[in-house]
């Protein structure tokens, strides 16, 4: 299986490092794979934006134009890449944010309430990883105790102390 995936939205939400999640994962599994991250012109609050291709086989360009799961936190985010969801894929969307409905009926489209989820749990930052639960879940890419370990290879040392939240946060958007 081939998951061509696009992770948007406003810089500072952890797109990046959601996708960087995936990466590893797929390392850990020995499968192929391509992160490729885009920023807009601001760092925090500007646009960004993650490529992340993980296959079976070979992967010949770590662009992806027509992506089978896309991650949208913002209204921009569906408004330019909601359309190009291959028919059958898989959109996920933070419906906390995002109050347009998607209209395309050839997708599977889940709303998460992830921002408001993240914030009843004490952990406003972590709304990326709720979201990244549910793709997990959905999906099947990768076993938890995969992204276990992925999350103690990329949770930085100086921020150990989230180690744990993160983990949580994704078992939070499992559960949905």
């Amino acid at each position: 299986m081939t998951y061509e995936t696009i992770m948007a939205g406003f810089g500072g939400q952890g797109l990046l490092f959601s996708g960087k999640v995936l990466a590893h994962a797929a390392l850990i599994e020995g499968r192929e794979l391509s992160w490729l991250p885009s920023y807009g012109p601001e760092m925090r609050g500007g646009t960004c934006n993650c490529a992340v291709i993980i296959s079976d086989d070979p992967i010949g360009s770590p662009l992806v134009t027509v992506p089978n799961v896309l991650i949208a936190m913002n209204t921009p985010s569906v408004d330019k890449f909601a359309g190009a969801v291959t028919p059958g894929g898989m959109l996920f969307y933070d419906s906390s944010l995002i109050d347009e409905k998607i209209e395309r009926d050839d997708i599977k489209a889940f709303g998460v309430p992830a921002t408001q989820m993240a914030a009843d749990a004490g952990f406003p930052t972590l709304a990326n990883m709720i979201v990244l639960g549910k793709l997990l879940k959905e999906t099947g890419m990768f076993a938890p105790e995969t992204i276990d370990k992925t999350l103690e290879k990329v949770v930085s040392a100086r921020k150990r102390d989230l180690l744990e939240l993160n983990k949580t946060a994704i078992r939070m958007g499992m559960e949905l």
